[in-house]
């Protein structure tokens, strides 16, 4: 498990579904936000630097010291949490995001890169202010990844956002459009038409966040290959949003249905906790991080 503080965890499985054990994998690191797991190995990227764990399931109770893959992200730490996640090709992919609200900046800001085992990398979409959720549709192999778009544009403007990418080298419009919404600043005439269009808007300053198709099969068939999506939660909304996990449910290629599915963290206008992210388990439960709460929620079903 990443953070955002300096260290890495692992959580071991317990016993009737419930955690066991938190051990610290690594520590002193600049916040090693994003994890993969590849063959036993544990890739780390920290705001500037991706680290390999190698072997860390055989050695959970010593880990080894983390080695160095690259030191050649970029040093801001705005939006400076790293996600990544391992793409069918076997490359590491890592969102780096923009290091303002809304700027124009030189690449690898504002995209999502992919890297290889000795840290050369090149940049797979652009124009993307701040994703921290990625994944791949299970058949097709199609990247889907969310977009959190710029503040200070009112209540219900811009829109958050679900993307697909189905190819490299698409733009998905930052900072000049926000999921098709021109910005007031940047964009007063050109359009949106030129970029890669929103598979699904969603609704301003919920924080997309981590995203899954979900692949078990402990939930209803109609859930399978649908999305659930971490919502952060608002902070700069009159009436808040978010603070819950959604699920948009997909027909081809489509995004055609989206709607809360676990809902409770917000009471109000206050919350006691912020989904981060989501994970399918082996058992086909839907495992929720709260970094709010310093929790992991497990969601099951049983049929009636």
């Amino acid at each position: 498990m990443g953070t955002r503080g300096d260290k890495v965890f692992a959580v071991r499985e317990g016993g009737l579904g419930r955690a066991g054990e938190v051990l610290t994998l690594a520590q002193g690191l600049r916040q090693p936000n994003g994890v993969a797991l590849r063959d036993g190995d544990l890739y780390v990227a920290a705001v500037d630097k991706v680290y390999n764990l190698p072997k860390i399931e055989d050695n959970l109770d010593a880990p080894p010291a983390p080695v160095l893959i690259t030191d050649q992200l970029p040093g801001d730490s705005h939006h400076g949490w790293r996600y990544a996640a391992f793409g069918p090709d076997g490359l590491l992919y890592i969102a780096v995001g923009a290091p303002c609200n809304v700027c124009e900046a030189p690449d690898p800001f504002s995209s999502i890169i992919r890297m290889d085992d000795q840290g050369g990398y090149e940049v797979f979409a652009r124009g993307i202010r701040n994703s921290v959720g990625l994944d791949w549709r299970p058949g097709s192999g199609v990247l889907w990844f969310t977009n959190n778009d710029r503040d200070w544009m009112g209540d219900d403007e811009p829109p958050d956002s679900l993307h697909r990418a189905p190819r490299p080298g698409l733009d998905f419009g930052f900072p000049y459009c926000h999921a098709g919404v021109p910005d007031p600043e940047l964009n007063q005439d050109r359009g949106c038409a030129r970029f890669a269009p929103a598979a699904r808007k969603l609704p301003a300053h919920v924080a997309a966040l981590g995203m899954r198709f979900y692949t078990g099969e402990m939930f209803p068939p109609a859930f399978r290959g649908a999305v659930f999506i971490a919502e952060h939660g608002s902070w700069n909304r009159s009436k808040p949003i978010g603070y819950r996990v959604s699920l948009v449910r997909l027909e081809g290629d489509k995004a055609v249905d989206y709607q809360p599915f676990a809902t409770g963290w917000l009471g109000g206008a206050s919350a006691w906790g912020r989904p981060v992210d989501v994970l399918v388990d082996r058992t086909g439960a839907l495992l929720v991080s709260d970094d709010r709460a310093g929790a992991i929620y497990r969601i099951t079903y049983e049929k009636p």
